[in-house]
């Protein structure tokens, strides 16, 4: 079968967070994974593996890590979600998107494992799209012999399907409010929910945050006897400017030169999880990790989709595209926009592109952001958890930003474009779905396209 019929098969099975009118909520159950997983040979216990969960900065994190692990020269898979555009994104190794085969081939193998278990009672249903991906991911690294796997958490934590894996290392970035209806109302509840990836006598690598996020891990971690392991040593001890991570810190009893292709101050924290959980894997589990891969690993990350910026394409303005998708991301891409202001590329005339999920705070993430721009474009997302035009008009009114509304990306980047004066910047933002698709489209723009480039 084809990977056209196995991404067709994929959306059209249930999604988690959605459910179509008249059809009772998704409930969570690791016990379905765990079955599925025994009737395919339990592959996630057999590669080593890292699990990251939090609210923001898990991919960033997550692609930075497995970026240094294949630096040291190890094969290392990494697994993230969602993607940009095409599915199989999710699941690499070594920096490599799986082949389509492959992907076909064991997207149908587990199906027909799954049909079985269903015919014969053993479980109740088919799998989720996010199960789906997980046991292909899980089947592709162990048969691909990887040495180490860098798994993304999609949501929470504790009842999320990477959570069958043995990790010898747990991840907790930054938590705030996101997936409310599903994770709990309150900091505490959602880090509760964070916390269940954590493990009796295991191994935790985070950072002070939230006190109440810091109270809710913490009593998680000793009632298990976990080990804490702060990352704050690796955090510049002067700000490094948000336009380019650029600097100096103490590692290994050496020192290097941080240079990360991931702009925004809030890397930097994602940055220092990455090299705190490399070390604790170097010191504790035989992995030889030096200061020179290290860097590299760094250096060569790749993580599309984060304060990316498009020049050229015969274009007057300069194209920005960032996955912030809830409050925490969209302060964050404020900052980020406030120090571009402040240095030598500063844009005086911006254009939003923007389009969210129902399930997020469309009206504060329209007070932070969208006083910032000179006109606002507004457009659905190609998504049934979609927020509609008119809960973003009534956002984007409340903050008296100019805006007009369009039926699709296509449509949106036509009017910024058109819009848009010379030397101007035309951003794109509020899901990451939105962000794929723009990126998707801005390579037509002139077929002598020049290649993208982060705000440095």
């Amino acid at each position: 079968m084809s990977y056209a019929a196995a991404v067709d098969h994929l959306f059209a099975l249930s999604g988690e967070l959605h459910s179509a009118p008249g059809t009772p909520r998704r409930k969570f159950r690791l016990e379905d994974m765990r079955v599925l997983m025994a009737a395919l040979g339990d592959p996630q216990l057999r590669f080593p593996s890292v699990l990251v969960a939090g609210t923001n900065g898990k991919g960033s994190t997550c692609a930075s890590m497995a970026s240094i692990l294949k630096a040291s020269g190890y094969r290392t898979g990494l697994y993230t979600s969602p993607h940009l555009s095409r599915v199989n994104e999710r699941i690499q190794i070594d920096g490599q998107t799986i082949s389509d085969a492959s992907f076909a081939e064991r997207y149908f193998r587990m199906h027909e494992a799954a049909t079985v278990l269903v015919n014969e009672g053993e479980l109740g249903g088919l799998p989720s799209f996010f199960e789906s991906m997980t046991a292909i991911a899980f089947l592709t690294y162990a048969e691909e012999r990887i040495e180490i796997a860098v798994l993304e958490v999609g949501m929470g934590g504790r009842l999320d399907a990477t959570n069958i894996v043995k990790p010898m290392i747990s991840v907790i970035t930054d938590i705030s409010l996101d997936h409310t209806e599903w994770l709990g109302s309150t900091i505490t509840a959602i880090a509760h929910e964070k916390a269940g990836i954590l493990r009796r006598d295991g191994v935790l690598v985070t950072l002070p945050q939230h006190p109440e996020a810091n109270q809710a891990i913490g009593e998680a971690a000793m009632a298990l006897h976990v080990r804490g392991v702060s990352a704050t040593d690796y955090i510049p001890s002067r700000p490094a400017s948000a336009l380019r991570n650029r600097y100096p810190i103490e590692v290994l009893d050496g020192r290097i030169e941080v240079d990360s292709p991931l702009a925004g101050v809030h890397q930097q924290r994602n940055l220092a999880l990455a090299i705190a959980t490399v070390v604790e894997i170097r010191n504790n589990h035989g992995y030889k990790i030096e200061l020179p891969a290290i860097e590299a690993g760094i250096r060569a990350t790749c993580w599309p989709g984060r304060l990316e910026r498009f020049a050229g394409y015969g274009l007057r303005a300069d194209i920005l595209v960032d996955v912030a998708h809830n409050a925490a991301g969209i302060w964050a891409l404020r900052s980020a926009l406030s120090s571009l202001a402040q240095g030598e590329t500063g844009d005086t005339d911006r254009t939003l592109i923007f389009g969210c999920l129902a399930d997020k705070a469309v009206a504060e993430m329209a007070q932070i952001l969208f006083p910032l721009f000179d006109r606002v474009i507004l457009m659905p997302v190609n998504s049934p958890r979609a927020a509609t035009l008119a809960e973003m008009q009534l956002a984007a009114a409340a903050t008296g930003a100019q805006y007009q509304s369009a039926p699709d990306a296509g449509t949106a980047l036509s009017l910024a474009i058109d819009q848009a004066p010379a030397h101007g910047l035309i951003v794109a933002c509020g899901s990451i779905y939105l962000v794929g698709k723009v990126r998707e489209l801005i390579p037509a723009l002139d077929a002598a396209a020049a290649p993208a480039r982060t705000i440095a």
